[in-house]
């Protein structure tokens, strides 16, 4: 482990890191668990939570401790964007919070990026917002949580619903496309470049490397039964990863994509429904998905389909 930084903010020692040794990785993400029960979601995101194992290029760790050792505080900057702002993400022990730890790692943050920052606002609470403000950054971009019951056509479950929810349809796939199932080790590489090519816009998801794929499989979660390639000809065309969250009894949209030379076809609402579908027959009662709010498309499709804005995630940015 490499110490970048030590120094004091606003009266507060801070610990800049860019490798976190395994019993700190486990600390901090008793912190994120702790603070979760509190706020209703994680202050820190999957790919963050992912990436406090090992050495990440570009990401560094930022740690808040008090008077006695303990760990009050983190904050995660990553800077491997090529034109975007460094991106950062933060959390304050619940029971030491509104003494000033939250602008004291802010600032820090700041300072790490050269006051060129991006910093998520997850659920958008009240006192993120502040903060944001406060440190004079401004609302840049704004990631919606849609949600919809879950429940396949014909069923009981479905008949409970009411007449005003769209069913899930029966798929309907273009000619010549069919649909598998992930085969791990086998399909890796081609889906990486499915990937990239249907997120060439998106940055966070179209930058996947085999590693993130890695950390991912080697997550509980992981199902390739639940993670759907879609293929004509024997090239990946597109794909519906979904992803379940057990303990909330919650099934997810995980990732929908479709290459640039397969849209327009339908492909990505029958690969949506083939996932939806999925995960209905697994028992699960309810169904998410994160979209952007500006991506209008995207969004009212999802709304035809039947979902609805549940909370959201925001994200500021430094003037520039």
């Amino acid at each position: 482990m490499d110490h970048v930084l030590n120094e004091t903010v606003g009266g507060r020692p801070i610990e800049v890191v860019d490798e976190l040794t395994p019993d700190m990785a486990r600390r901090v993400l008793e912190l994120v668990s702790e603070a979760a029960r509190t706020d209703g979601q994680p202050a820190v995101s999957e790919q963050g939570r992912l990436q406090l194992r090992g050495r990440r290029p570009g990401v560094r760790h930022l740690l808040l401790r008090d008077e006695l050792g303990e760990l009050v505080g983190y904050g995660q900057l990553e800077d491997t964007d090529p034109v975007e702002a460094p991106a950062a993400e933060l959390v304050v022990h619940p029971a030491h919070r509104g003494r000033g730890h939250g602008r004291a790692l802010g600032t820090a943050l700041l300072k790490e990026s050269g006051r060129r920052l991006r910093v998520w606002a997850h659920g958008g609470h009240p006192a993120a917002r502040h903060l944001a403000q406060s440190l004079g950054m401004a609302l840049f971009r704004e990631l919606r949580q849609m949600r919809r019951p879950l429940a396949l056509p014909g069923t009981a479950a479905a008949a409970a619903l009411g007449p005003g929810l769209p069913e899930i349809a029966e798929p309907v796939l273009p000619e010549g496309v069919t649909v598998r199932t992930f085969r791990p080790g086998e399909d890796d590489a081609a889906w990486l470049a499915a990937n990239a090519a249907a997120f060439a816009h998106h940055p966070e998801q179209g930058s996947l490397t085999q590693r993130d794929l890695d950390d991912r499989k080697a997550e509980p979660w992981f199902d390739p039964e639940g993670f759907f390639l879609a293929e004509r000809g024997g090239e990946l065309v597109g794909f519906h990863w979904t992803k379940v969250h057990a303990e909330d009894r919650l099934g997810e949209v995980y990732v929908v994509g479709v290459r640039p030379d397969a849209q327009g076809g339908g492909l990505g609402k029958a690969l949506t429904a083939v996932g939806l579908r999925h995960l209905a027959a697994q028992g699960l009662p309810t169904a998410m998905l994160y979209v952007d709010a500006d991506n209008k498309a995207a969004v009212t499709v999802y709304e035809r389909m039947g979902f609805t804005t549940h909370e959201v995630d925001l994200m500021y940015r430094t003037e520039t």
